[in-house]
């Protein structure tokens, strides 16, 4: 055989093998009207909930080995709700979110730690008012599938807990002992495949 055919053979095969390598990596786009992130805190004995309702991201996906996957998400403050105007806009002010200064908290993923057959330790850097600390979400993988016209879907759980004064949201002094500092992070996301 050639000297140049042998090339071109190998070079098709090294292509080949690219393509098989690039096809596992899907990146999935965050549907916010069927996803949620909500949170609670403690109020004196009680627990009050709360959500943010918009908010955007990319799930990049590596079929063949899931602890590959990075995950970038970005909330807008100002979307804010508790259900109580006047508590969301305490909470939007700058005692608080400072949501006029600090207008998103952003989420993007440093390593992907399977934990089970679908769960995973995801590690990544929170920002929140300016503030950037690790945290790690437990996430649950719900699985991949179709959805309404020829889409293409993954599902996802997850859950943390991080100190609200670690990021500077310590509100008033008054304050202190009617809230609590943990506060309790709750994402359910479906995302739909970029084609």
């Amino acid at each position: 055989m050639k000297l140049t055919s042998k090339i071109l053979i190998l070079a098709a095969v090294a292509s080949g093998l690219v393509s098989a390598a690039s096809a596992a990596v899907e990146t999935y786009t965050i549907d916010p009207v069927h996803s949620a992130v909500g949170f609670s805190i403690r109020h004196f004995v009680s627990k009050v909930p709360g959500r943010f309702t918009q908010f955007s991201g990319t799930i990049t996906v590596d079929r063949d080995n899931l602890e590959n996957s990075s995950v970038d998400a970005v909330i807008e403050v100002g979307s804010l709700n508790t259900f109580n105007d006047h508590r969301d806009a305490d909470l939007k002010s700058p005692g608080y979110f400072d949501a006029t200064k600090f207008g998103t908290i952003t989420f993007k993923s440093s390593s992907w730690k399977k934990t089970g057959d679908s769960t995973f330790d995801v590690t990544g850097n929170l920002t929140i008012k300016g503030v950037t600390k690790e945290v790690v979400l437990k996430v649950n993988l719900l699985g991949f599938g179709p959805g309404m016209r020829g889409a293409q879907l993954s599902g996802w759980e997850a859950s943390t807990t991080i100190a609200r004064r670690d990021f500077g949201v310590d509100g008033p002094a008054m304050m202190v002992k009617a809230l609590g500092d943990e506060v309790a992070i709750s994402i359910s996301i479906e995302a739909d495949l970029k084609q």
